[in-house]
C-alpha cells in the first residue's frame, strides 16, 4: 500500500460536527437562562462538557455563536417553509400552514425560542443584519403566498402584499413573545388559526 495512503487511513476520524452541535445546543439553554449579555463563552462550555478553548475551535466569539445559532434556526425555518410551498398550492392554506409551522417551531423548544425572541433583539446589530438576509428571505415566502392568492382572485389585490405579510409575521411573532413571558403553559401553536383566519376575514361580522 502507497505511504500516502497509509498516512490518510491513520488519520483519525474528524468528529467535528456532533460536538459543535453540543455547543450551540449549550449556548442556547445558557443564552435562554442567564441573558446574552451576562454569560460568558466559559458558562457555555461548562454546559456543554468541554474545554472553554474547545469552543473557539467551532466559534470566533461569543457573538459568533449567537449569529450561528440564528442562522441554523432560520435555515431549517426557510427550509421547511420552502418545501410547504411547492406542496401546498392554495395560497390561503399555505399561510395556515405556514403560520402553524412558525408557531410550532417555536413551541417546541422554549429556550431556543427566548434566545430568537428576546435575546437577539437586544443588539441593533444583529438585528439590521438578519433583517437583510435569511429573515428577508422568509418573509418572502409569506408575501409569495400572499401575492399568489391576489393573482388567484382569493385576496384583495388593493393591498401591498409586503405589507402585508410584515403583518402576518408581526402577529405570529407578538403571540411567540406572549407565550414566552405568559406564566401559564398552553400550546402556542393553537393561536395559529385564529390569527390567519382574522387575518384573512377580518374583524367584521361575518
Amino acid at each position: 500500500m502507497p505511504a500516502a495512503a497509509v498516512a490518510r487511513k491513520s488519520r483519525p476520524e474528524v468528529t467535528a460536527p456532533p460536538k459543535r452541535e453540543a455547543i450551540l445546543r449549550a449556548a442556547i439553554a445558557v443564552f435562554a437562562e442567564r441573558g446574552y449579555f451576562n454569560a460568558q463563552v466559559a458558562d457555555v462550555a461548562r454546559s456543554a462538557g468541554v474545554a472553554a478553548g474547545t469552543v473557539y475551535l467551532y466559534f470566533r466569539s461569543k457573538d459568533d455563536l449567537l449569529i450561528s445559532i440564528f442562522e441554523r434556526g432560520m435555515k431549517e425555518a426557510l427550509t421547511a417553509a420552502r418545501v410547504l410551498a411547492t406542496e401546498v398550492s392554495d395560497p390561503r392554506e399555505r399561510l395556515r400552514r405556514f403560520a402553524r409551522m412558525h408557531l410550532e417551531r417555536l413551541g417546541h423548544d422554549r429556550a431556543a425560542a427566548v434566545v430568537f425572541q428576546v435575546e437577539l433583539r437586544q443588539s441593533t446589530k444583529f438585528m439590521e443584519r438578519f433583517s437583510a438576509t435569511l429573515l428577508r428571505d422568509y418573509l418572502g415566502l409569506i408575501r409569495d403566498a400572499i401575492a399568489d392568492g391576489q393573482r388567484s382572485g382569493l385576496l384583495r389585490r388593493d393591498i401591498n402584499a409586503t405589507v402585508a405579510a410584515k403583518m402576518l409575521f408581526g402577529a405570529l411573532d407578538e403571540m411567540a413573545t406572549n407565550w414566552i413571558l405568559s406564566k401559564r403553559r398552553y400550546p402556542l401553536e393553537a393561536d395559529a388559526d385564529a390569527i390567519v383566519d382574522l387575518f384573512l376575514n377580518g374583524a367584521r361580522p361575518r
